[in-house]
């Protein structure tokens, strides 16, 4: 499985001749979804896969580490052929990410990797109930999912397939929209600015990737009101000034009963009526179906609503305010999607 040539074979079987730690995966990078055992590396025989790319070459002497005494590691290894020799056994590369992972130099024993095995299957088969929709939170009596969002194959029930399908064209066809200014604020002209309320999990998500995926001249600029300071909040709405006309705002909840995020609500609900803005028209809810938050954005009759599943944490919960960063959104939640995300 690992090899100083650069390329590394992925093991359909689960059974790395050279690195019990990693685990292959597909080109889609999903999550294991089986593993039988997981054999511990054969240090008198290992594998050098066929390099599909310049290769670095080694001396035959010492490719399969014969050329060096064989004994245990107790701790570090000074002895230089002895780390090239772990270099070569324990050097590892996903070719389709192009990731490679060098543990070599981690100090653990030959003893150490065969002792850890159960507890890596037992790691393996929990990652694996967990894709298939497990029970994680005992206590609420719910699934973790969230990379179900990325690739919505893996949802383990065809409902939450078509959820996710639905919900992520109906978020890309609403920003299309307000990005190409097909959905105008009531002032007329397009929206300028994004205005997003929330705290935690629900600030963060928006907030990472504002900063880590938007482009300089984004279609609309954004702002956060992600805590109670009256001071603060007041300083947001303040540097909006007339383009408050034109702010889109996101109300980001999970439970939907968020007091902290109610409070920023009502703050920018009260400039909206000091400015003579219907709130509603500009308005748009991200919340769990039901909840407060979404019940009170219906009967208001805010300018849209998007659900927040129960099995998706707050944090990772940030779709629609990435759509306003990267027009082609769809594209970001491909395979591709996944060498970079999660």
């Amino acid at each position: 499985m690992a090899s100083i040539s650069g390329i590394c074979f992925s093991s359909q079987s689960l059974k790395p001749r050279k690195n019990p730690f990693l685990r292959p995966t597909s080109s889609a990078f999903s999550l294991p979804t089986h593993s039988s055992s997981l054999s511990i590396p054969i240090r008198n025989s290992p594998r050098i896969a066929t390099p599909h790319s310049l290769p670095r070459h080694i001396s035959p002497d010492h490719s399969d580490g014969s050329a060096f005494p064989t004994k245990n590691n107790h701790g570090l290894e000074k002895d230089p052929g002895e780390l090239w020799r772990r270099y070569v056994d324990w050097l590892y590369q996903h070719k389709d990410l192009g990731l490679f992972l060098d543990v070599s130099r981690v100090g653990f024993t030959d003893e150490f990797v065969t002792q850890m095995e159960p507890r890596l299957q037992a790691a393996f088969k929990a990652m694996e109930d967990l894709e298939k929709g497990a029970i994680a939170n005992p206590d609420e009596g719910r699934m973790v999912g969230h990379y179900w969002l990325r690739s919505p194959e893996l949802a383990p029930k065809p409902i939450l397939k078509s959820q996710i399908e639905k919900t992520l064209d109906a978020v890309c066809d609403f920003a299309e929209d307000i990005i190409s200014g097909k959905i105008t604020p009531p002032s007329g002209g397009r929206f300028t600015q994004i205005l997003s309320v929330g705290i935690g999990g629900s600030a963060l998500g928006p907030q990472f990737v504002s900063e880590a995926l938007a482009p300089d001249n984004p279609p609309l600029k954004i702002r956060f009101i992600d805590n109670t300071d009256p001071a603060g909040i007041d300083h947001q709405i303040a540097q909006l000034g007339p383009e408050l006309s034109s702010t889109l705002v996101l109300v980001i909840s999970k439970s939907g009963g968020t007091p902290e995020t109610r409070n920023g609500l009502l703050e920018v609900q009260k400039a909206f009526r000091e400015a003579n803005l219907d709130f509603s028209k500009q308005g748009v809810a991200i919340t769990q179906e039901g909840s407060l938050l979404d019940n009170t954005a219906r009967i208001e009759g805010w300018l849209a609503r998007f659900p927040m599943f129960d099995w998706v944490g707050g944090r990772t919960s940030r779709c629609l305010p990435s759509v306003f960063f990267r027009r082609h959104y769809r594209e970001l939640t491909s395979e591709k999607c996944l060498k970079v995300l999660h």
